[in-house]
């Protein structure tokens, strides 16, 4: 506020002199120091930070304009109003005050200058009322980012504390896991190896007094040992993921961290047997997926994408589609292409369509 001021101060110091030269009232000897007092007064203003000296400064400059006018020039009345709009600004005054402040010194006006009063005052008001916008909106914008920045700083705090927690329950899940394995193996395959260990410890004692009871012992600890080695298959069976377990998990989890990582909004959706799927084709089908993911997100400007995968008859079929802009000629790139490449070892093939969004489809043969 205090640039659009000084301007508007100037441009009035300068039409003032050009108004006194042609009235032929610049020949008083006083005049030019006057002027130069006049300027030095109002540079000084916007120099104090504090609004006390500032509040000092444009009352002395006011005071000091209105002696010049009624003693020494009457074009310095012209200089007046802009002091006192400063006055009504620096006390935080309405915007009606600005315009009680131009009416003021009009008694003290000479008639021949009341017009160019008039002029020079509705001027500096719309000066000053874009001025007074200015500032108003600049205010804002900084109260604005100021808080964008806070809400800023607690969202990051808030995804550390998120993370933080994540790394915990990740650390306290496989020690959770841990403990339950240890247990179970303890319990079940730790009691049978020692069952059988007991029943072969015995028959080796009575191996050569009672082979009979001996071979009965024997054959109990035999037993019990596969039945040990048959709990370990099923646990460690267990424990294994499915291959096609991993595969729409694997997808979910990549629609579930593109969620999260841009505004798009990634959704998954399944049909059909998905335990047909084999390890290769899930491969292709995750390559496939990214890919034109990544297209959508670069060139689509779309807010939405799809993932379908359909588990047909003859196919296996994976469509990716999003809400984007779309194209009228879908252009081979190296992704689209690549994608192709990762179908066909396999014997399938991919369809690219442009004309809703865009979509791309992947269609591999069942039983690869």
């Amino acid at each position: 506020m205090e640039l659009w001021i000084i301007g508007n101060k100037a441009g009035l110091l300068a039409y003032m002199i050009a108004v006194s030269f042609t009235l032929n009232s610049t020949d008083h000897p006083w005049f030019t120091l006057a002027c130069l007092l006049y300027v030095c007064l109002n540079i000084a203003i916007p120099i104090f930070k504090r609004s006390d000296p500032k509040v000092l400064l444009s009352v002395a400059s006011a005071v000091f304009t209105f002696i010049c006018a009624y003693l020494l020039n009457p074009a310095f009345i012209l200089l007046l109003p802009v002091n006192l709009y400063e006055l009504t600004w620096l006390f935080g005054g309405r915007k009606i005050s600005f315009a009680l402040a131009s009416l003021l010194p009009i008694p003290f006006v000479s008639s021949g200058l009341i017009p160019l009063y008039l002029l020079t005052t509705f001027l500096s008001l719309l000066l000053f009322g874009f001025g007074w916008q200015s500032t108003e909106k600049l205010h804002r914008a900084k109260t604005e980012q100021e808080k964008m920045r806070e809400e800023l700083h607690k969202l990051t705090r808030s995804l550390d504390d998120n993370n933080e927690y994540i790394r915990q329950s990740e650390h306290t899940i496989k020690l959770e896991e841990r403990s339950r394995l240890s247990q179970q193996i303890h319990d079940d395959i730790g009691h049978a190896m020692a069952g059988a260990l007991i029943q072969m410890e015995a028959s080796k004692r009575l191996l050569a007094t009672d082979p009979d009871k001996a071979a009965e012992l024997l054959h109990n600890a035999i037993s019990i040992s596969k039945e040990g080695l048959e709990r370990i298959r099923l646990t460690l069976k267990d424990l294994k993921p499915r291959s096609e377990e991993l595969g729409i998990n694997r997808l979910r989890l990549i629609a579930d961290e593109l969620s999260a990582k841009h505004t798009v909004r990634v959704t998954l959706s399944h049909e059909g047997n998905i335990d047909v799927i084999t390890p290769i084709q899930w491969k292709i089908i995750q390559g496939n997926a990214i890919e034109a993911i990544t297209n959508s997100l670069k060139y689509g400007k779309s807010s939405s994408i799809h993932i379908e995968v359909q588990v047909l008859n003859k196919f296996v079929k994976t469509v990716v589609t999003d809400n984007g802009i779309g194209a009228d000629k879908v252009v081979k790139g190296l992704g689209i292409i690549g994608m192709e490449e990762r179908a066909a070892s396999v014997g399938g093939t991919v369809i690219a369509d442009g004309t809703k969004g865009f979509s791309v489809t992947t269609l591999l043969p069942r039983g690869v």
